[in-house]
């Protein structure tokens, strides 16, 4: 069997965005055969250094925090797991955590095996529209909370939560707040010189920088334990830093820094005209969260009763790649617990898309999507696996 090419149009970039040229010539030149380990002290090492203090400023500088503040990881889940873990063991004498319903599956297992080591866990609601309302976290503090984790911005569906009440919140009770800003830094100002986090996840490969590397903002005088004991990244996270791939994950924050604003214009002009022209085609379609102030990025849709899944097969046999607002878990397809927990119904839960625009997208990337989708929509109704196509036009 030949392996199908690649995606015409890219529109998963929640997933994973395609790696900026900038970044990979960033990249390509920290692999060069003079590059040293950052902690030696030769001119090699001491070349990789500045290489990894100049990336670290770059981080820091797109989310307004002190460079000494950025400890640099593998990966977004590793940034989140070190910020709640870390918290949990350097406070024996609290043993409570406070989240949401809809957080990100990597932080949801988290919990739930912390649950089971004695960890008791709050989870407060949001509505039908995916918000978070910040008194929701207010009343599930108690007095052995020692940490409040939640996303700003949910990766399905895009939808903010108050990040800035929510900290003003914790800061007030004495608590730590991770944030999971995966999705929210490179696409809307995240300013931590204005609000008080005391922690927060980011993820390279969401920025146009590869796979493999995140980071961790730490803030000054905060103490928790290390995930990885060594004496690299100041102590907190041991292992020979991946400098390649960290200096990418600078070279992306600088670009984002010159853009950040027109690129967010350009992209939610996109993401609008996509949806405008699914209303057209299918009023029946539901924007999930649109309701709700969101990623400019991000569009979750549902089409009613028809099978989410052969949807995205149908685009993806076209060369679109989206994906589900459904995650495959062991046993067959399982609703998103996302969409379950904003109040979806099942059927309606198995049939939503999620269309994450990037950098990268065009007008012609939208247009190509309207084209399609009418047949698309047609053929998953004729082959009658569930639902129908009422309420669709032009089909």
């Amino acid at each position: 069997m030949t392996e199908k090419a690649s995606a015409d149009v890219y529109l998963d970039n929640n997933a994973t965005g395609a790696v900026a040229h900038e970044c990979l010539m960033a990249m390509l030149g920290a692999m060069g055969p003079h590059i040293g380990n950052p902690s030696s002290k030769h001119a090699a090492g001491m070349r990789a250094k500045r290489l990894l203090e100049e990336a670290r400023a770059q981080v820091a500088g797109l989310i307004s925090a002190r460079p000494q503040e950025i400890v640099f990881t593998s990966s977004g889940t590793e940034a989140a797991h070190m910020a709640i873990l870390g918290t949990i063991a350097a406070h024996p004498d609290r043993r409570h955590i406070v989240t949401s319903t809809v957080e990100h599956p990597s932080t949801m297992r988290l919990l739930r095996h912390l649950e089971g080591s004695g960890v008791r866990v709050s989870y407060a609601p949001v509505d039908g529209e995916g918000r978070l309302a910040a008194h929701a976290i207010t009343a599930r503090l108690a007095a052995d909370t020692a940490l409040v984790t939640v996303m700003w911005a949910n990766n399905e569906t895009g939808v903010l939560f108050p990040i800035a009440e929510i900290a003003e919140i914790a800061q007030a009770s004495g608590v730590a707040l991770h944030v999971d800003a995966v999705q929210a830094v490179g696409r809307i100002p995240v300013d931590l010189a204005q609000i008080p986090i005391s922690l927060l996840s980011l993820s390279g490969h969401k920025l146009h920088a590869p796979p493999g590397v995140g980071a961790l903002f730490l803030r000054k005088g905060l103490k928790i334990a290390p995930l990885l004991w060594g004496h690299q990244e100041r102590a907190w996270r041991g292992g020979t830093e991946n400098l390649p791939a960290i200096v990418a994950l600078g070279s992306a924050c600088a670009l984002i820094q010159q853009d950040l604003d027109l690129q967010a214009r350009r992209v939610g002009g996109l993401r609008d005209d996509l949806e405008r022209g699914i209303r057209e085609c299918f009023p029946a379609a539901r924007i999930h969260g649109a309701g709700a102030p969101r990623l400019p990025n991000t569009s979750n849709v549902g089409f009613g009763t028809l099978d989410g899944e052969h949807i995205m097969e149908a685009l993806d046999r076209r060369g679109v790649a989206v994906s589900q607002g459904a995650a495959c878990a062991k046993g067959g397809m399982e609703p998103s617990h996302v969409l379950t927990a904003m109040g979806l119904e099942r059927r309606a839960a198995l049939g939503a898309i999620r269309f994450s625009f990037g950098r990268y997208n065009t007008k012609a990337c939208v247009q190509r999507v309207l084209a399609l989708l009418p047949g698309i929509l047609a053929e998953v109704a004729a082959r009658g696996v569930r639902g129908t196509l009422e309420g669709c036009e032009g089909v």
